[in-house]
């Protein structure tokens, strides 16, 4: 457990508030979150945005040493969320946004949140889709099978398309600039063969009455997590007798959570968990 996440925990275990988790995904550490973070406070809850086993600290770090993150799969990053999660007092509401909308999804079917919003989520086991633009996303990352156990960056102009498409040149180069740090191949190695893989990690019990209710939100402009996989992902989680719902935010792509208009996002993910916490 980092200090970060110790303090954090520390902080809602002592409110008597329920706690809000933030998953980040891919390119991206805990503190993308620190924006959402004081407007689900404000809204009453106890925010807290769980970093990944071996992240650094800043972004200044994350791109000095990305052998810290290197090599780190899904299925290492759930059970590391999950024992965090454990040390809550509260069962939480779960937020995550792209592999962190998997790992949220991940998290739910284990019967670890209140309830949860999947934003943008990677594909599991079972989500058939593979749209071409996902593939050009990804390509950076899944083209060489010996960078499995690597960490990489983005270019700015892999990050503008896969990430950031949607909103303006200045905007995209500011977040990139900001935000954008190395991550790990495994991860997205992992969701493009997880069909063919029956033991894969990247699978949701889909069917757990413990999972809670679940929104999916899909930004419409996302070239990385396209309709197409985030209905997917809606659609095999319907099967659940929870409440399943989904979202599209038309002219959205994969920086919804961080762009300007982020906001927008965080009210439709903050009246969803309302309704059952």
């Amino acid at each position: 457990m980092s200090a970060t996440d110790a303090e954090q925990i520390d902080r809602a275990n002592s409110s008597d508030r329920t706690p809000a988790v933030f998953v980040h995904g891919l390119w991206m550490l805990a503190s993308s979150w620190d924006h959402w973070l004081p407007h689900f406070e404000a809204a009453g809850f106890a925010p807290v945005a769980l970093t990944w086993p071996g992240e650094a600290a800043t972004t200044t770090e994350a791109r000095q040493y990305p052998e810290t993150i290197a090599g780190r799969t899904v299925g290492q990053v759930a059970d590391h969320l999950a024992g965090l999660i454990g040390t809550l007092e509260r069962k939480p509401v779960v937020i995550g946004h792209s592999v962190g909308g998997l790992l949220t999804q991940i998290l739910a079917g284990r019967g670890l949140s209140a309830a949860s919003v999947a934003i943008d989520p990677a594909p599991f086991r079972g989500v058939l889709a593979m749209p071409l633009s996902t593939v050009r996303s990804l390509i950076p990352m899944i083209a060489n099978p010996a960078d499995r156990k690597r960490a990489k960056p983005l270019t700015y102009g892999q990050f503008r398309y896969a990430y950031a498409n949607a909103v303006s040149e200045e905007e995209a180069r500011s977040i990139y600039e900001r935000y954008a740090v190395p991550a790990p191949c495994a991860p997205p190695m992992q969701a493009a063969l997880a069909n063919f893989n029956p033991r894969t990690e990247v699978k949701v019990d889909c069917r757990n009455p413990q999972r809670g209710p679940l929104l999916v939100i899909s930004g419409g402009k996302d070239n990385a997590i396209p309709w197409a996989l985030a209905n997917g992902a809606y659609k095999r989680q319907k099967r659940n007798p929870g409440v399943t719902e989904i979202v599209e935010l038309h002219g959205r792509d994969h920086a919804l959570t961080l762009d300007s208009r982020w906001r927008e996002v965080a009210d439709v993910a903050l009246a969803f968990v309302r309704r059952f916490v």
